[in-house]
């Protein structure tokens, strides 16, 4: 991908975020950015990883759902500003991505991002390869952990629920039980993985959207299994099948081989727990 495509998602993304408020469509994005439409919209999924309507109503989401426990705003203001035009359609879509309604949302006082802005910066060197061989894959250090988070805020449309505060703490305990792995592109952090040597569990995993088909998931994988757990049943939770929340990590997760295991509670969001049968493990 060369930098001229990165400079303009980088350019829709900034009228986006300037017009939250607003009702927002491809076509007004793509005016603002003088691209095509339907080239607009192949690049900006490719680059990002989602529509250009489900960025919007995810990012529009996330406000509503910040205004829900830091202000006092009623619902049916909020569901305005969120671009909505009555409140039971934002009530629907709002229950159906956090899987609680608005008011309910708001009594819990504890808010959690569906989508945070989108951030593209720096210098994507190894994008040019092809195929790479090989990635470099090590355990994370202290150090790591602010660009780590930079990786983390950029994927978290994958993990419901997640708390920073209580993510660095964690972070910070696996770094030092050696259970935190990370990979780079010079000075970009561009796959991460926590990962317990005791249950043989992936508690997360984490790939830069640009770098998606460069086979990050499948190495960390191959290091976790042919250095670090050996002897463990490998397996992961994500969504369960039919969330509208989800936005492919189910299906990335099911191409690496996981099987589907049991439905579970986390959080008090609804998962389903996979596990990675020891033949696939092997292949």
């Amino acid at each position: 991908m060369n930098n001229n495509r990165i400079a303009k998602i980088v350019t829709a993304i900034e009228f986006i975020e300037t017009h939250l408020t607003e009702k927002i469509d491809l076509d007004s994005i793509a005016d603002a950015v003088h691209y095509s439409k339907y080239h607009l919209h192949r690049v900006f999924t490719n680059t990002v990883g989602l529509t250009i309507h489900d960025y919007v109503q995810r990012r529009q989401l996330t406000e509503a759902a910040k205004l829900l426990v830091f202000s006092e705003k009623p619902i049916i203001e909020i569901a305005a500003v969120a671009g909505y035009e009555t409140q039971q359609a934002f009530t629907n879509i709002f229950t159906a991505m956090y899987k609680q309604p608005p008011n309910q949302y708001r009594e819990n006082e504890k808010f959690y991002p569906l989508q945070l802005k989108f951030h593209l910066g720096g210098d994507y060197g190894m994008l040019n390869h092809k195929e790479m061989d090989k990635w470099h894959i090590t355990f994370a250090t202290q150090e790591d952990i602010p660009s780590w988070m930079d990786l983390v805020r950029l994927v978290i449309d994958g993990f419901p629920h997640l708390q920073e505060d209580e993510y660095i703490l964690e972070l910070k305990r696996r770094i030092n039980s050696k259970q935190a792995l990370i990979s780079r592109d010079g000075k970009i952090v561009v796959g991460i993985m926590l990962f317990s040597y005791e249950t043989g569990s992936i508690d997360f995993m984490g790939t830069h959207p640009l770098y998606r088909n460069k086979g990050l998931p499948k190495a960390f994988l191959d290091k976790v299994m042919g250095e670090l757990i050996k002897e463990k049943e490998i397996s992961i939770t994500t969504y369960r099948e039919g969330d509208k929340a989800d936005t492919g990590h189910r299906k990335l997760i099911q191409e690496l081989g996981f099987a589907e295991a049991e439905l579970l509670i986390e959080f008090g969001y609804p998962t389903q727990r996979f596990i990675l049968p020891k033949e696939a493990a092997h292949e």
